[in-house]
């Protein structure tokens, strides 16, 4: 039997839920595809969120035959044989060529497809849910338009949840009731997948007994089929790098309750590693040197949870976010080597200074000869002013105090030692 989800495509634009910033009235895809005139598209978002159904609608509308390829099994000789169906009876109104996940297609496979997009014979609407500028071929990509989905919001999803139960009632001949807040649920586990919201509405129908021709849905039974189902995860996609810049700039913003929140996604996705990475790397860059005794205290905390695992390890963890999350903050130290690096890989280095050098024996043809470098600790304070930068950079600053209590401590310190000097 066809899948349920396939069952329940709209007819309407005003059936499709969620993506109101595309096809609501007056949205920049909803005027082209009321034009009739479909330009080549590219659709970019997570699954499950109405790309293909989208795609199916505009076929319908422009009454041109649809050929559907998938980017994971589909070959040349696939893309091939669509081309030879131009010549006949099903070209006559021309091909759409909906081309799912484009981004598993070899730069070789997507060069196959120039010449029929730029003649106009094929028109192309392709998905995929990696960034295109990443993953697709520049000249494919620019006989293209983007158009970014966005996953579905539950007041969304629950009108398609509410649908699928409609289908399943009446292809059964069965009654559909429900505990209050069943749709709701399921509407919010997904994730903003309707796929899997209309999966999980089809799990939980079949998982219910029917009592005198009514079927009555727990809430119990729905949490139990969607208890997962929430998580969006790819260790290689943009998701995953997504949820780390997230938590990064949720420790920087001090804002625990949404760093707390990002560290549970990635451990309930068992990213153990790359979440203590991005931990001890906020330490050093976003704390640093406000609070420098926090780096070894995160890093001891790391230690832990990597000894213990999880689930364990979301305990010390979580205390190391709190703490981050919770101290002065202080970049100066990110900054300074930045600054020094690009001074360097800019060729601004420059000789090191004699006093400075290794000892080395001084040629006969030197008339200067010595190191004359002064030794800090045999002086007041343990300071003597003397060049340390190359000749060419001196007066150059790479580290500027932060104006936080501790670097301003610092800073206060100096200035009476050197003021004196």
């Amino acid at each position: 039997m066809q899948p349920l989800a396939d069952r329940l495509r709209p007819d309407s634009l005003e059936d499709i839920v969620g993506q109101h910033h595309l096809i609501d009235e007056n949205k920049p895809l909803r005027k082209i595809i009321d034009s009739g005139s479909i330009p080549n598209l590219i659709f970019y978002g997570p699954s499950g969120i109405g790309k293909t159904t989208l795609a199916t609608y505009i076929a319908k509308r422009t009454n041109m035959t649809l050929k559907k390829l998938n980017g994971t099994t589909a070959s040349t000789a696939d893309i091939k044989d669509v081309f030879k169906e131009l010549d006949g009876f099903g070209g006559i109104n021309g091909i759409l060529l909906y081309l799912d996940e484009i981004q598993y297609f070899n730069k070789k496979q997507q060069q196959t497809l120039l010449e029929y997009i730029e003649n106009g014979k094929i028109t192309l609407i392709a998905s995929t849910t990696e960034n295109p500028y990443f993953y697709v071929y520049n000249a494919i990509l620019s006989r293209c338009t983007v158009f970014e989905f966005k996953s579905v919001q539950p007041n969304d999803v629950e009108n398609a949840v509410k649908r699928a139960f409609d289908i399943l009632e009446g292809e059964n001949q069965i009654k559909v009731e429900f505990e209050e807040n069943c749709i709701r649920t399921i509407a919010t586990a997904c994730g903003g997948d309707v796929r899997k919201a209309i999966n999980s509405a089809e799990l939980s129908f079949l998982a219910t007994d029917t009592v005198n021709g009514t079927k009555k849905i727990t809430v119990e039974t729905v949490k139990e089929l969607t208890q997962r189902s929430s998580m969006r995860y790819d260790r290689d996609g943009d998701e995953h790098y997504d949820i780390l810049s997230a938590f990064q700039k949720s420790m920087r913003g001090s804002d625990a309750d949404a760093a707390i929140h990002y560290l549970a996604r990635l451990l309930v996705a068992g990213d153990l590693i790359s979440a203590c990475r991005r931990l001890m790397v906020c330490a050093c860059e976003d704390v640093g040197l406000a609070y420098p005794n926090l780096i070894p205290i995160v890093k001891n905390c790391v230690d832990i949870a990597m000894a213990v695992g999880l689930p364990e390890a979301r305990i010390p963890l979580a205390d190391a976010v709190i703490m981050v999350c919770n101290a002065p903050k202080s970049n100066s130290g990110y900054m300074a080597i930045n600054e020094a690096m690009a001074d360097v890989k800019s060729g601004k280095a420059g000789n090191i200074p004699r006093q400075l050098q290794n000892m080395h024996y001084d040629g006969e043809d030197n008339e200067n000869k010595g190191q004359f470098y002064k030794y800090p600790h045999d002086y007041k304070d343990h300071y003597i002013p003397q060049q340390y930068l190359p000749d060419n950079l001196v007066g150059r600053q790479y580290y500027y105090y932060g104006d936080n209590k501790n670097e301003q401590s610092f800073k206060a310190y100096w200035e009476k030692i050197k003021d004196v000097k």
